[in-house]
């Protein structure tokens, strides 16, 4: 199996480690926790790559990411993907943020000029913190975090390694400055 890979906005270490603890302390009957190192915020998946395209969107996206300064972001709630009683996915909300939703819609148009087929579905932006809810009780919400700020100062081209944990490598990063 080939190598996926997805461009994301990269979290401070110091987001990291916080979101990490939040969600052990909490001890959460998920099957998988995502690798602290793991953590992001994905804008744009593009699954296999022939290095021809990968290197064209690397291109675009340097061009693209020059005309955004960095911005401030607030980690401001959890959340779950799939049955309200047993979620697929945990993950962290950030706070309604227009420039977030430009910096990705810039970050899909780079990828689809680059010819890649991205997802439709609409953007949803979450940190993924955990997989298959695996408790003997239904999923009841529990946590409300407590606000956690941050600057979006790069964007990563990260590749996937299934068999590795952490499983993302930083295959190619960006600055996001202006």
């Amino acid at each position: 199996m080939g190598h996926h890979y997805f461009f994301a906005l990269a979290l401070p270490e110091s987001v990291k480690k916080q979101l990490h603890q939040v969600f052990h302390e909490h001890n959460l009957p998920f099957a998988r926790a995502v690798h602290e190192q793991d953590l992001h915020l994905t804008l744009a998946f593009l699954g296999e790559a022939e290095e021809e395209k990968l290197e064209k969107a690397r291109e675009n996206m340097a061009e693209v990411l020059r005309t955004f300064s960095p911005f401030s972001l607030t980690i401001d709630s959890f959340g779950t993907f799939g049955k309200q009683e047993q979620p697929r996915i945990f993950w962290a909300g950030v706070k309604q943020e227009p420039k977030l939703h430009q910096l990705q819609q810039a970050v899909s148009s780079a990828c689809r000029e680059a010819g890649f087929q991205l997802e439709s579905r609409p953007f949803r932006p979450h940190i993924t913190l955990a997989r298959k809810w695996r408790g003997e009780e239904a999923y009841v919400p529990q946590l409300a975090p407590s606000a956690m700020q941050f600057f979006s100062e790069e964007v990563v081209l990260y590749k996937t390694h299934l068999d590795r944990s952490p499983k993302y490598e930083e295959y190619d990063t960006f600055l996001v400055t202006e």
